[in-house]
């Protein structure tokens, strides 16, 4: 059985990636390192959106920092980012079955509307 500290920490990296823009700027920076803009381009987000999502993986120990100046190359922390990633999406691919499209955006819809309210 995991230690409580054990289990809020995989609580928290698996919060970190309850987000589609994190997945999608881990998903990049598993290919190799990227500054904030570069990744902005990437994923469709303002750079500023993503700097303040980097800091959030960052914080969670999923993402490091390379500073060179005034510049700042992040990458993915480890294999262990890579192989979670990895999983959590090899499973959305193979669990793609009409049912369980429809529950995850009834989810997700729900989720927001949520935050409106």
């Amino acid at each position: 059985m995991p230690t409580d500290d054990q289990v809020d920490l995989a609580v928290e990296a698996f919060r970190m990636l309850a987000d589609r823009k994190r997945i999608k700027i881990l998903w990049a920076l598993l290919h190799g390192e990227s500054s904030v803009n570069n990744l902005a381009e990437q994923v469709g987000a303002s750079s500023s959106a993503v700097s303040q999502h980097l800091a959030k993986l960052r914080l969670a120990g999923l993402v490091h920092v390379r500073r060179e100046g005034t510049f700042a190359y992040y990458t993915a922390a480890d294999e262990h980012v890579h192989r979670l990633l990895d999983e959590a999406l090899f499973h959305a691919e193979h669990a793609n079955q009409p049912d369980q499209v429809a529950v995850v955006h009834q989810l997700h819809s729900d989720e927001r509307q949520g935050r409106d309210h």
